[in-house]
């Protein structure tokens, strides 16, 4: 009778209190312990221990029970996995899914940005299911472009397409956002795209709309179109009632730096005022960088990728370019060459050439000089002779008070314009050798907060996290919270450090120690696990067919 009596009042004691023996012994997948926890909503850090149990947060506090890993976080922030919103990586995360430079500056959500899929609408739900059954190690949602629609229903021309050609590309449109995109993108800057109508994309965005989704686009232009640009991509979320992203945020025209920034801002501002649901990202570097066609008026590509070599060749087409070039903004053609302050601020970063290759991080005035050819023709004969590749170059035509003054409004969020890497320590996929490809988060968190105190650590954290996660609709993730899904970071304020330069680019970043995607450890103590636990994310009109 006495065991009897001794068990009852153990059984009693255990549903009292809600737990038994079972329960404290049980052991969670994983426990980070003594870290200084960002929920990643903009709230000042709280001391606590985080469990972690098939791919959710189970628990936030203190925490008696074991794990089968602990990591002991002391001295250290934890918050929500960081999402890089404007991310080039479609096509690499085919050949090898680890996205190894991503991982390592605390990325676990990638949004593919303007270049759209790497196939065409058909075959989306196959991409993505081979995505899926392939293992990427990251989180991985993506746009479609309204420019891979164009192409595949009228071709690279600069004509304007049909009532009938426009109803087959809104078709295209609703069938990739069916299929999971997340909505459409424009690359207005670079033909064929930049011979979109805005009438017809507030028609094509139309379609986005109808699903909840967003318009995301490269705009028509960074330079001394910038206003209007933004004015256009605002009048597109307007008249069609879709979400608007504008990418990589810049003010790119070296006359107006400390004028139309402010001026940027409070256009989406106003907007957003009056209902319009249009936000931004950017990244924190004063170059841009992209192909050389760019350094050519987009007339020489209307009639299509044949023509403009032809034209290319043309010593006479070549002086009249030249002119161009020289007369400064026009309408039509962003001129980055005039807009970064001349060839002396444009450097060579990749020229896919054994001939040039000694000259890669010179700019074009030093390369012009020892050459004793003009910087032009040395950039289009670097193009032609390339082909196919695409030589890139970096553009250094943005002030940093400017980018500054971006990171400080509220609805911006952060993209890195960048691929991930088929190798660990080489340039990314798209062969542009960028620091923006391995610095870019980790340099808003050193620079930006801690060196130069432009962002509090709160606000920062919320714009790598709740915030981007709010504008994609990632209602799982974003925020450190009980039941939700376990994408962290782990860092050091002291030492994290983009060590990624222009003349390094593709150094490793140092203090972010542990990145955790879906409940698994990716990144452990500072080395890539080869753990594929990344999910696919669908856009809002997503049907599993």
């Amino acid at each position: 009778m006495r065991l009897q009596k001794v068990l009852f009042i153990i059984i009693s004691l255990s549903i009292a209190y809600g737990s038994t023996s079972f329960a404290t012994s049980e052991a969670y997948d994983i426990i980070i312990r003594n870290g200084r926890v960002l929920d990643g909503a903009g709230n000042p850090w709280i001391a606590a221990d985080i469990a972690i149990d098939d791919g959710k947060i189970v628990k936030i506090g203190r925490i008696t029970n074991s794990a089968n890993r602990e990591i002991d976080a002391s001295g250290r922030y934890v918050s929500p996995g960081w999402i890089d919103m404007m991310d080039q990586s479609g096509q690499a995360l085919r050949e090898v899914g680890y996205a190894s430079n991503k991982i390592n500056m605390g990325v676990t959500t990638l949004i593919g940005g303007e270049g759209g899929t790497p196939v065409d609408a058909a075959n989306i739900s196959a991409y993505f299911e081979e995505l899926q059954n392939k293992g990427i190690s990251v989180n991985f949602g993506t746009y479609y472009s309204a420019t891979q629609a164009r192409v595949a229903v009228m071709g690279d021309t600069s004509i304007d397409p049909t009532t009938t050609q426009l109803d087959e590309m809104e078709a295209l449109i609703e069938e990739a956002m069916l299929s999971g995109a997340m909505g459409i993108t424009t690359a207005l800057i670079y033909p064929p795209s930049a011979y979109h109508k805005t009438e017809n994309l507030i028609e094509m965005a139309k379609v986005v709309a109808k699903y909840g989704g967003i318009y995301a686009s490269h705009i028509r232009g960074e330079s001394a179109e910038l206003l209007t640009s933004i004015a256009e991509a605002i009048e597109i979320g307007e008249k069609s009632g879709a979400g608007v992203e504008i990418f990589h945020l810049k003010a790119a025209y070296f006359p107006n730096w400390g004028k139309d920034m402010p001026r940027a801002l409070n256009l989406i501002a106003e907007a957003r005022a009056r209902g319009v649901n249009v936000a931004a990202d950017l990244y924190p570097y004063i170059a841009g960088g992209t192909g050389l066609e760019i350094t050519a008026p987009n007339w020489v590509y209307a009639d299509g990728i044949e023509e403009a070599v032809k034209r290319l060749n043309d010593p006479k087409v070549r002086e009249q370019i030249k002119k161009e070039i020289s007369a400064g903004p026009q309408e039509g053609w962003t001129n980055l060459v005039y807009s970064s302050g001349g060839w002396k601020n444009v450097v060579l970063a990749n020229s896919y050439l054994d001939e040039y290759a000694g000259f890669h991080g010179e700019n074009f005035e030093t390369i012009s000089q020892t050459l004793g050819r003009d910087p032009a023709d040395i950039a289009w004969d670097i193009m032609l002779e390339a082909q196919p590749n695409r030589p890139v170059a970096l553009y250094f035509m943005i002030s940093e008070e400017d980018v500054q003054l971006a990171l400080k409004s509220p609805f911006t969020s952060i993209g890195s314009d960048a691929a991930s890497t088929l190798k660990e320590g080489d340039i990314d996929a798209i062969g542009l050798p960028h620091p923006r490809s391995y610095g870019t988060f980790p340099k808003i968190i050193a620079d930006y907060v801690r060196d130069q105190k432009v962002l509090s650590l709160p606000e920062a954290i919320r714009k790598l996290t709740s915030w981007p996660a709010a504008r994609m609709g990632l209602t799982d993730r974003g925020v450190i919270r009980e039941g939700l899904a376990a994408d962290i970071v782990i860092f050091d304020l002291d030492t994290i450090e983009d060590t990624a330069t222009w003349a390094n680019p593709t150094a490793k970043p140092t203090g972010i120690d542990f990145v955790i995607v879906n409940g698994e450890l990716v990144l452990d103590a500072g080395f890539h696990t080869k753990r594929t636990p990344g999910q696919v994310f669908f856009g809002p009109g997503y049907q599993n067919k």
